[in-house]
């Protein structure tokens, strides 16, 4: 049975021609997602702002400020309101009862109960949740830690295995991969929530994977190929790992579909976060991490990690590729 190729063994594209377009295309993109945070900043869930949140589900789409007004009535605290996936499904957000702990918190849920099943015949409550400020404050920083960490992290095993500009190049691949998807859930105003910040790990772990694949191949080549120009190298290093990235992207992204279409609105936007995660993770594992090999001085010959090549001898002979090898 012949096997299924997405990318053909004679594949030879010349990603580095558009290099120098690529990374000002990803400054703008930062330098706009950043922009989109402070301006805008993030739609914060009940996980890191502290609070009473309460999903319901109408039978018909709800007029919002009918609805606000209709919990104002109540006298259980400022009223905040969002749609979830689709009309019909809305968050009421509530601040969290001063005394009384959880039996005070089931009550002011049963009140809102109460009221809205009196205007709004068939209203169902799905779930509901509280965070308190002090955990909510705790949450906020060990999520930014865990993602810190993990950027550094990986950015020093870089610089660890091979050399400081593979470090260089994977913290910034990275933070670039991170600060787009802020700008992502800036712009689109989705809940950003504990479920956000796993996506965010998962990202990372998912970008670093790739570009480690293609970091290999690189350091692979600069031991065979000593007099090839480092722009070849790099285009040669990328096409020889390209079936594998684009496999891999692929069955994860067809994954990631049926999550998106089948999970609900609960998991979409960790599901949005995961697919746009993949899509600029892959590009910027050439565009942006292998790219910056070249601004930053990497060349062919370079001691690159700690074995020794066991390819040309001293005499730096260059080897010829093969023919269809991946």
């Amino acid at each position: 049975m012949r096997l299924l190729k997405l990318v053909p063994d004679n594949t030879n594209i010349d990603f580095m021609r558009w290099r120098n377009l690529a990374l000002v295309l990803s400054i703008i993109a930062t330098v706009a997602s950043l922009a989109l945070v402070g301006v805008k900043g993030l739609n914060l869930g009940v996980d890191f702002v502290g609070g009473l949140m309460i999903e319901t589900q109408f039978q018909q789409p709800p007029h919002l400020d009918t609805l606000r007004a209709s919990v104002d009535r109540l006298h259980v605290g400022q009223t905040a309101l969002q749609t979830l996936g689709d009309d019909r499904t809305v968050a009421i957000r509530l601040p969290v009862p001063e005394v009384g702990g959880a039996g005070a918190a089931s009550a002011v849920v049963t009140r809102v109960n109460t009221a809205l099943r009196a205007e709004y015949p068939g209203v169902t409550i799905a779930r509901y949740s509280t965070v308190s400020g002090k955990v909510s404050n705790e949450l906020i920083r060990n999520g930014l830690l865990a993602v810190f960490l993990a950027i550094f992290g990986n950015a020093l095993f870089s610089w660890i295995r091979y050399e400081w500009q593979f470090g260089v190049s994977t913290f910034v691949a990275i933070m670039h991969d991170v600060l787009l998807t802020l700008g992502f859930f800036a712009i689109t105003r989705m809940e950003f929530d504990l479920s956000i910040v796993a996506a965010v790990l998962t990202i990372i772990g998912y970008s670093i994977n790739d570009k480690i694949v293609i970091d290999d191949r690189i350091r692979e080549n600069l031991r065979k190929y000593r007099q090839m120009d480092i722009r070849t190298l790099i285009d040669l290093s990328v096409n020889e790992t390209l079936p594998r990235t684009v496999m891999t992207s692929l069955t994860v992204l067809i994954a990631l579909a049926a999550l998106l279409i089948f999970g609900g609105h609960v998991l979409r936007g960790f599901t949005a976060a995961m697919m746009l995660g993949v899509v600029i993770g892959t590009y910027s594992s050439i565009y942006v991490s292998s790219s910056l090999l070249i601004t930053l001085g990497m060349k062919p010959g370079m001691r690159v990690g700690r074995e020794e090549s066991d390819g040309a001898g001293a005499g730096g002979a260059e080897r010829v590729r093969p023919q269809g090898r991946r």
